[in-house]
């Protein structure tokens, strides 16, 4: 499929969907939201083993389109959020891994992008802010996604004064993995995506899938997800052939696909 608004690379079994609209400082405008959420949905039953989430420009995203909400009705707004809400949840269903590689600054919806990847990295040229808190908008949706990272009080400082955070801060509060000298984000982006997509394809697919349920649970809650998913993950093939090949200090041979509805 050809993208208008997206650039996308395929280089052993990893897929890097770039944002491409720098003039628009990569705002997620309605249309750029919909192609997103397709392509995501594309490499989701393709057979990439791992995506990299990434952007041209000097802003990795400036975050959701204004003129997509100046005189918007309350139920075109609602939509605007509806189909952002889509594409975020579209990130975390997909059964492969998904790193964000992060340049600039990622700011509003954009730092919710990175916030909802599984994975991030940013360069120490980036930083990252929802400044709704400053402005006459607050950050409603990007919080959520905020929030389940870097806990309350420091999302609600985010959202309540608006100000930036550079990388290494992200990475300290737990934003992102890690930051990374702007010239080394490329070979760190890399060495986590293959690290993080080693082993079993379906076995990261029912880990991420039930990491995504579990983690907002009580813990008693969270503990009956896990147990039925362990149990059932347990006998599937490729965890017997994982035990099998330890037992028999071999080498496995993993075969199963990931399963898309």
């Amino acid at each position: 499929m050809q993208y208008k608004y997206l650039l996308l690379n395929h280089d052993k079994g990893i897929v890097t969907i770039t944002l491409n609209r720098p003039e628009k400082r990569n705002a997620l405008a309605m249309e750029v939201m919909q192609e997103l959420t397709q392509a995501l949905h594309d490499m989701a039953r393709s057979d990439a083993q791992g995506v990299i989430l990434a952007a041209n420009g000097p802003v990795f995203s400036a975050g959701h389109n204004f003129g997509d909400m100046a005189g918007a009705s309350e139920a075109q707004a609602a939509e605007l959020f509806e189909v952002c809400t889509q594409m975020m949840d579209a990130i975390q269903a997909m059964p492969q891994p998904v790193v964000a590689k992060v340049h600039a600054l990622a700011t509003a919806a954009g730092c919710q992008l990175v916030a909802t990847c599984d994975l991030a990295v940013a360069a120490d040229t980036a930083s990252f802010a929802i400044p709704g808190g400053k402005a006459g908008l607050f950050c409603h949706t990007p919080l959520v996604a905020i929030a389940r990272n870097i806990g309350r009080k420091r999302a609600l400082e985010m959202a309540l004064t608006g100000d930036a955070i550079d990388a290494q801060t992200a990475a300290d509060w737990g934003l992102i993995n890690r930051c990374v000298p702007a010239d080394q984000l490329e070979s760190a982006t890399l060495d986590l995506i293959q690290r993080a997509t080693r082993g079993s394809l379906l076995s990261k697919q029912l880990g991420k899938q039930a990491f995504y349920r579990q983690v907002g649970l009580p813990q008693d809650q969270a503990y009956t997800v896990a147990v039925a998913q362990m149990a059932s993950a347990a006998v599937t093939p490729d965890a017997q052939e994982g035990i099998a090949a330890f037992l028999a200090k071999r080498h496995p041979q993993f075969t199963q696909k990931p399963v898309v509805s």
